[in-house]
């Protein structure tokens, strides 16, 4: 995939999936029992890194050069 639909693919997934996300976690979290205290702030890390890990090789050189204009 080249440099200019990568970087289109990355706002729409930041634009678009990074809210769906965000919704679709406070649901989960919010249907279930409160979780007790020690387990809760792990829990919260691991829903706020698992949106990224399947979109890492989009994300990866967004921020640098084109490197197709050289």
């Amino acid at each position: 995939m080249d440099y200019k639909k990568r970087k289109r693919l990355s706002l729409l997934i930041l634009i678009v999936g990074m809210p769906l996300y965000v919704i679709f976690a406070v649901t989960v979290m919010s249907n279930i029992d409160r979780l007790p205290k020690w387990l809760e702030l792990p829990t919260y890390v691991v829903l706020g890194v698992a949106w990224a890990l399947p979109f890492k090789w989009v994300f990866l050189g967004i921020g640098k050069e084109d490197p197709d204009q050289k």
